[in-house]
């Protein structure tokens, strides 16, 4: 049996066939088209999974089951998009519309984007395993998921792991939530690239040489690698930025980790593109400010890693929702 993994963005529609061994065997995608009618979403979805069946040779009575990973709240006991942002969802049974658009009799789940992602990972990917364990995701904003005892927790009504919009700076810089110092507002891709460009800034009100400088202009723009890249060049400047942006990481991470203590904290999202060289950066952080530092059995600390379903994870996260280990 197969099971069919959707993740429902505001720019994408992706499906994917995963097969027993977690692994997708088939996928594709269509614009999302966000400001049409919901329900004219719902059918592209559906055709969508109809098509990834057939292109493969199967058929719908091969399908376990099908997943959505949306993004917003997500009453995942009813199988309903309460709101998202930037989708024409409000109170909206997507599960049960969606059942009946496939004409199937296949159960249909729905879970928030961040926490199926947190999902795959705790059943496929870098948690496996792990009875607890926190994944979060460094892009546009800081997403996360948060699994207790093999569980996904949401709070009594699926808002719950709102990861970044924990303050750490108080009166800090706005956050598109309205409030002010949020983690997502330092530790997400875009908080790194206004870091930088803040950065480039300074250093030409200074007269202050950067290789930032040259590095932005042949991409035309600042991105979250700018910073990294001039720190590999050597560049004084960008060193600082990376500094203070790891060190805002960290903050927020010690935090999950003295509130939670999973087993696993896994990092996903764009910025965990840089891989061991960020892990090198952040453990000297985290482990000189986690409670009980140096004096906890290294075998009782938390793993820090990087995730590893990379841009599949939302597929495969909404693939194995309903899955029990």
């Amino acid at each position: 049996m197969i099971r069919l993994g959707v993740d429902l963005g505001g720019t994408n529609i992706a499906v994917g066939i995963v097969d027993e061994n977690f692994k997708i065997i088939h996928k594709d995608s269509v614009p999302t088209g966000a400001t049409r009618p919901a329900e004219e979403i719902v059918a592209d979805i559906a055709a969508l999974c109809k098509k990834v069946v057939s292109d493969t040779g199967m058929a719908l009575s091969d399908v376990a089951a099908i997943g959505i990973a949306a993004p917003g709240t997500i009453n995942s006991t009813t199988g309903t998009v309460e709101y998202a942002n930037n989708l024409p969802f409000r109170h909206f049974p997507i599960a049960a519309l969606l059942r009946e658009a496939m004409g199937a009799d296949i159960p249909v789940f729905v879970e928030n984007d961040a926490n199926a992602a947190a999902w795959g990972e705790a059943i496929a990917g870098a948690a496996k395993g792990a009875a607890d364990s926190v994944m979060i995701t460094l892009g546009t904003g800081v997403g996360g998921g948060i699994i207790i005892n093999h569980k996904l927790y949401s709070g009594f009504n699926g808002a719950g792991a709102e990861l970044g919009h924990m303050v750490i700076v108080k009166d800090g810089a706005p956050c598109s939530c309205g409030r002010k110092g949020c983690w997502e507002a330092y530790s997400s891709a875009t908080a790194l690239i206004r870091i930088t460009n803040e950065k480039l800034a300074a250093c030409a009100a200074e007269g202050r040489a950067t290789v930032m400088t040259e590095l932005a202009a042949k991409k035309g723009r600042v991105t979250g690698r700018t910073a990294f890249d001039g720190m590999r060049a050597g560049d004084a400047a960008a060193t600082e930025v990376v500094d203070d942006y790891v060190s805002y990481l960290a903050c927020g991470i010690v935090n999950l980790i003295n509130i939670f203590q999973p087993k696993i904290l896994s990092i996903g999202g764009g910025i965990s593109g840089e891989g061991q060289n960020l892990l090198d950066l952040l453990m000297p952080k985290i482990a000189g400010d986690s409670y009980g530092s140096g004096a906890t059995d290294e075998s009782k600390t938390t793993k820090i890693c990087i995730a590893q379903l990379g841009n599949d994870a939302g597929i495969i996260g909404a693939a194995v929702l309903g899955l029990e280990v």
